[in-house]
This record gives C-alpha cells, sequence and structure tokens, in this order.
C-alpha cells in the first residue's frame, strides 16, 4: 500500500456540521470532556457491540449495523428502537467497516472512530489501516478512546490540537521521508525515519504539534493530558 498525496490538515476540532460522522466500536472507552467535545453536533452510527457506548456518551444512534455477535440479547431489546442493519457473520468485513462505510453513503467528510483503541491488537491495527485507507481518499479521521487518540500521517502539512504536556508518538509504517516535528520537546527537522524505528516514540507536545512529511505514511498517537 503506497500513499503519494499531499494533504493539508488542520487538526483542531472544527465542525464538519451533517458531514462529521462518529463511528462507536467495540473497544475501551473513558468519556473525557475533551471526547465529548470532539464528538458534539455528530451523526452516530454504531457497529455491533459499540451500541452500549452510545448509553455513556449520551448520544442518539441514527443507524446500529453488525453480525450482532457481541451485543448482548438485553441490548438488542434495550435498542430495539434504532434503525438496524444487520449482517451476516460470514462475511469479508468487519462491523467497523461497514459502520464506515454507511457513514460515506450518508456524505461523510470528517469520521471520528470512537472506542477504537485498546480491546483486541487484530482490530486495533485494522482501524489504523482504515483510517489510513480513508485518510488517502480524502476523509479527516481520528480514533478516540478517551485516554489515547491516533491520528493517520500522510505526506504534507498537518497540525494537532494537543494540550502541552501530552505525550506523543510516531508509529512508522513504512519508511518516513523528510520528516519534521515542531512544537515538542525533541524536535525533528528533514528526517529520514526507517521503519521499525523507534525513534519517535515518547515525545512530548508544548501545545499544538506541527508536522510535516515529503513521503511515506503512518500513526500518530497522542496521549492528551
Amino acid at each position: 500500500m503506497v500513499f503519494e498525496v499531499s494533504l493539508d490538515y488542520i487538526w483542531h476540532m472544527d465542525e464538519f456540521g451533517d458531514a462529521h460522522f462518529s463511528i462507536l466500536l467495540g473497544g475501551t472507552l473513558t468519556p473525557t470532556p475533551r471526547l465529548l467535545r470532539q464528538i458534539a453536533g455528530s451523526r452516530v452510527i454504531a457497529a455491533d457491540g459499540g451500541i452500549l457506548h452510545a448509553e455513556t456518551l449520551a448520544v442518539s444512534t441514527e443507524l446500529w449495523v453488525g453480525d450482532f455477535d457481541s451485543t448482548p440479547d438485553a441490548a438488542r431489546k434495550r435498542f430495539d428502537h434504532v434503525s438496524r442493519e444487520e449482517h451476516p457473520t460470514d462475511k469479508d468485513r468487519t462491523d467497523g467497516e461497514i459502520a464506515i462505510e454507511a457513514a460515506i453513503a450518508r456524505g461523510a467528510k470528517r469520521l471520528t472512530l470512537v472506542s477504537g483503541l485498546g480491546g483486541q491488537a487484530d482490530h486495533v491495527l485494522g482501524h489504523f489501516m482504515l483510517a489510513l485507507r480513508y485518510a488517502q481518499e480524502g476523509l479527516r479521521v481520528s480514533i478516540t478512546s478517551g485516554d489515547e487518540e491516533a491520528y493517520p500521517l500522510l505526506p504534507g502539512v498537518h497540525e494537532f490540537d494537543l494540550p502541552a504536556e501530552s505525550r506523543i508518538s510516531i508509529i512508522p509504517l513504512s519508511k518516513l521521508d523528510r520528516l519534521s516535528l515542531k512544537n515538542v520537546y525533541w524536535p525533528l527537522n528533514d528526517t529520514v525515519v526507517p521503519l521499525g524505528s523507534t525513534r519517535t516514540l515518547s515525545n512530548r507536545a508544548k501545545g499544538p504539534v506541527q508536522v510535516e512529511l515529503a513521503s511515506g505514511y503512518g500513526m500518530i498517537i497522542a496521549y492528551p493530558v
């Protein structure tokens, strides 16, 4: 998979109106004030057991998709008022991907994958790759569990709205060419980061972080304070 596009992102908690969708997934969730601000005003689609987070977040869900193999019977009854789209267990996509595609069909331009971190490692890595894929297609995508956030990193100029002292790491999923990292304790300037390097782990933000990348792709993981 090669991403050779130039995308300029300003990662603030901006508004996309009806084009911002929050996808409720089945990972861990801490309903921090920051997370609640990030999803405020968004339309909500739940993937299978992610529906359980709707009560925690006090959000109204417009669509509930999946094979429902991870939804307790009691929850199915409790949310029987939600429009439901059932899929077979034997399928070639995750319930999360089905939920994302449903959001895109409804005009999504920004996706917040809620509770997409924590839980099963294979699903978390799958969410990383989905985020990269849809970011490459021009959508703004973020993943959050409340305590932890992740953002796809593609070539271009980016700014991430992080509080000072937040821990931030860049995971290279390919060679990163001419990576610059600003407004952090350990800045980088036009640096080559090879695949598998841990050089870009556990930095700290001084406030909003600026990232520039000439080529390559990866994930930015942040722990807001």
